[in-house]
C-alpha cells in the first residue's frame, strides 16, 4: 500500500499536521507493528490490543499539532501515546469490573434489607422483648435486625469498634433468648 513510500520524519509530521490523510496511512504502515507490540505487552489480549491501537491512531491524528520535534523524536511520542492508552484501557476495564461488583453488592444489600424489613417481629412480641434490654443492646439489635445493617455498617453508624459490635450482638442475642424463655414460661 504505502509501505514503499519514502518520506522523512519531518515531512511526515508536516503532512500529518496539514491534515493529509495519506500521511496517516504512511504513519500506520511504518509504526503500527511497533506500537502494537508495546500495547500487547501491557493489555495481553490481541482483541483489546487491536482496539487500543485503533484508539492510538485516532489520538495521534487528533493531537499531532501538539507534537514538538524539539521535545523528542516522533517515535518516542508515538510510543508514549500507545503505552498510556494501553494503561488507560486497563484502568477502565478494572473500574468497570469493580463497578459491577459494587452494583451486585449494593443489590444484595438492598434485597437483604428489604427482606429483613418485611419480617414483622411484633407478631411474635420480639420488639417488646428488645425494649426491655439495656440501651446499648437495644440500639444494636435495632440496627442489626430491624434496620438490616451489617455488623460493619453498625460499627460505623454507632462509632464503636467492630469487635465491640460482635461481642454486644452475641450478648444481646443471649439476653433475648433468656427473655423469650421467661415470656414462654409466663404464658404457659
Amino acid at each position: 500500500m504505502t509501505a514503499n513510500v519514502k518520506i522523512s520524519e519531518e515531512e511526515l509530521v508536516s503532512a500529518l499536521k496539514s491534515g493529509d490523510q495519506k500521511s496517516l496511512g504512511i504513519l500506520y504502515d511504518n509504526y503500527s507493528a511497533a506500537l502494537f507490540g508495546v500495547i500487547m505487552r501491557i493489555v495481553e489480549s490481541q482483541e483489546n490490543a487491536e482496539d487500543v491501537l485503533q484508539e492510538v491512531f485516532v489520538k495521534i491524528w487528533r493531537n499531532i499539532s501538539s507534537y514538538e520535534r524539539s521535545k523528542g523524536k516522533l517515535y518516542t511520542w508515538l510510543i508514549n501515546i500507545a503505552r498510556n492508552s494501553a494503561i488507560d484501557s486497563l484502568r477502565v476495564k478494572d473500574y468497570k469490573i469493580k463497578s459491577q461488583i459494587r452494583n451486585i453488592d449494593d443489590s444484595v444489600n438492598r434485597i437483604n434489607k428489604q427482606q429483613s424489613l418485611s419480617i414483622h417481629p411484633d407478631h411474635i412480641g420480639l420488639k417488646a422483648l428488645v425494649d426491655k434490654m439495656k440501651p446499648e443492646y437495644k440500639l444494636l439489635i435495632d440496627k442489626l435486625f430491624f434496620e438490616g445493617y451489617t455488623q460493619e455498617e453498625a460499627s460505623e453508624e454507632l462509632n464503636i469498634p467492630l469487635g465491640t459490635v460482635k461481642t454486644r450482638a452475641r450478648t444481646a442475642i443471649g439476653q433475648l433468648r433468656e427473655l423469650f424463655e421467661k415470656e414462654k414460661a409466663i404464658i404457659k
